[in-house]
């Protein structure tokens, strides 16, 4: 499982390094990681009855889980930790908490040039990570199938929050 999550990580942090959304490096914070822990159980709820029909959609929405969680962090993390998960909820819950998130949370528009930059990458994180999987060619609806899906929606929350980390400015520096 580890080495599969690296491998899912890796090759992610690549794929949005070369798009210059990333910066060769993965924007990491223990609260933030943290969260997913707390988050991951209603998210795999609503995420795995998705896998057959919408197999992108259902990894891919945990980027967009890491977004809003990252910009909680940065803006004020006393609030924004004790956020429920269905707080992330767009009006149609699971099914619009991309927009949700980049509309309300991000405050982006949905038309704009940003919020289509994201949704493309993630998109494409979201297939890289589906490939990776299928990769794998483990018995679907088995319990390590599960596994193997719950560790690529952890790489996908992580990316998605490095994402929001780096559009907020943040960057690593080396200190003399």
């Amino acid at each position: 499982m580890e080495q599969f999550e690296t491998r899912v990580q890796d090759e992610l942090l690549r794929l949005c390094t070369s798009a210059g959304m990333l910066g060769g490096k993965l924007l990491a914070s223990d609260d933030i990681d943290n969260q997913w822990n707390k988050l991951a159980p209603e998210y795999m709820a609503d995420a795995v009855p998705q896998v057959k029909d919408y197999p992108t959609v259902s990894v891919a929405w945990a980027a967009y889980l890491g977004m809003a969680v990252a910009w909680g962090w940065d803006t004020d993390w006393t609030l924004y930790s004790q956020d429920a998960y269905t707080d992330y909820y767009g009006p149609a819950g699971f099914d619009d908490m991309d927009e949700h998130i980049v509309q309300n949370v991000l405050g982006l528009p949905l038309d704009g040039y940003e919020a289509k930059s994201l949704e493309g990458i993630i998109r494409r994180c979201g297939e890289m990570a589906v490939s990776l999987i299928r990769r794998e060619q483990i018995e679907p609806q088995s319990t390590m199938a599960f596994h193997v899906f719950a560790r690529a929606c952890r790489v996908m929350f992580r990316i998605g929050a490095a994402i929001e980390l780096k559009r907020l400015g943040y960057k690593f520096e080396k200190i003399n």
